[in-house]
């Protein structure tokens, strides 16, 4: 079979996974970073530092995991850290230039963004603040040559095609309440919640507009099917039922309505435990969304809540590929085939597959995919 219908077969299965219908198979999909130069033995700095240098190298892992069978997508085809500062409005220490070469990348967690820039936000508008902020506060000691914008281009989804793969994730995007507990740090913004809650919500409203405008138009230039809209800090773990209606839920859903009405996919990656308010996805357009779990979410919970309505995908749990051996993610893996589909449902890792993941253990969930 040659690589164009191999990639026009596995995007049919992955849409018809989205779309509620029965595929010919549960897909399976891959989402990883460090992982790739550990089990390339790439060092870290080489993988992280040059944009090019991680789509090849992501490509080889692939190559390796697929022995285990059949791969149908990967969420993402490149990575750089530095990408996390734009989502997080936080400085990442990089393996090779802040910290050792292995050592694998980190966001630092430190008040960035002050009491004072709200007032800023709403005067100057949150598309003038937030490029400003980005290159003065969190991006202004990182060499130029180290940012993707600074590098010679590449075309992702080309040199995934040459191999057949799909990738689903054309650009992310994040609710207000990410980008400003990233910034504030999550100590100092959670006491605005409770000090300045007025305050608060008008910088969101300010912020909401803008906020998915960038990534859906690059994932429709470039062809990518989807766009990964994340929530984290956000989740209901860590707010109170009033809390997460006012500051987060409107917010959240209006950025999902805007990609669905672009003739795209949201890609929900939901870190943390969602469990409380799992029937309020409801209220997203049914078979036009795709959940992604990371493992603390009860999926069996979702599935049972959201059946019918919205394909889910998960949730081999970081520690499972990390720590176990191939049977239990064999295992663990079929049961969330048999359980979970064979519709409305895609066999991924639990958040990205963790750098110490063991291949084998990999291989094992992906062979899981072609035997129930």
């Amino acid at each position: 079979m040659n690589q164009e219908t191999c990639l026009k077969e596995r995007v049919t299965r992955i849409k018809k996974a989205v779309g509620l219908q029965r595929p010919d198979r549960v897909p399976v999909v891959l989402e990883y970073s460090t992982f790739a130069s550990r089990v390339t033995n790439t060092p870290l700095p080489e993988f992280l530092l040059s944009l090019r240098r991680s789509v090849e190298v992501m490509i080889q892992a692939y190559e390796l995991v697929a022995e285990g069978g059949e791969i149908d997508a990967m969420n993402y085809g490149s990575f750089s850290p530095y990408g996390l500062s734009y989502l997080w409005l936080s400085k990442v220490s990089v393996s090779g230039v802040d910290i050792p070469d292995d050592v694998s990348f980190q966001v630092v967690e430190k008040e960035r963004l002050v009491r004072e820039d709200y007032d800023r936000i709403l005067r100057t508008g949150w598309p003038v603040f937030y490029k400003n902020f980005v290159k003065e506060k969190i991006l202004n000691d990182v060499p130029p040559e180290y940012l993707p914008s600074h590098q010679s281009s590449c075309n992702i989804l080309e040199e995934w095609e040459k191999h057949g793969m799909p990738v689903l994730t054309g650009g992310t995007m994040a609710p207000p309440f990410e980008l400003l507990c990233g910034g504030r740090s999550l100590n100092a913004f959670f006491m605005d919640l409770f000090d300045i809650p007025e305050k608060v919500q008008e910088v969101m409203d300010e912020m909401i507009p803008h906020l998915s405008e960038h990534a859906c138009r690059r994932a429709q230039q470039e062809g990518y099917p989807g766009v990964w809209v994340g929530g984290w800090r956000g989740a209901p773990a860590m707010l109170s039922p009033e809390m997460w209606n006012r500051f987060y839920w409107p917010y959240f859903r209006q950025l999902v309505y805007e990609v669905v009405e672009k003739g795209l996919i949201p890609i929900l990656h939901l870190d943390a435990c969602w469990d409380r308010e799992l029937s309020r996805f409801r209220e997203l357009p049914k078979g036009k969304v795709l959940m992604a779990l990371d493992g603390y979410t009860d999926i069996f919970k979702a599935r049972e809540v959201l059946d019918g309505h919205m394909c889910i995908m998960g949730d081999v749990p970081a520690s499972m590929l990390a720590f176990e051996d191939p049977d239990t993610v064999y295992k663990y893996s079929s049961r969330l085939i048999r359980e979970l589909g064979p519709e409305g449902f895609i066999l991924q890792s639990g958040c990205d597959i963790p750098e110490n993941a063991k291949l084998e253990n990999v291989q094992a969930m992906v062979a899981a995919a072609h035997a129930v």
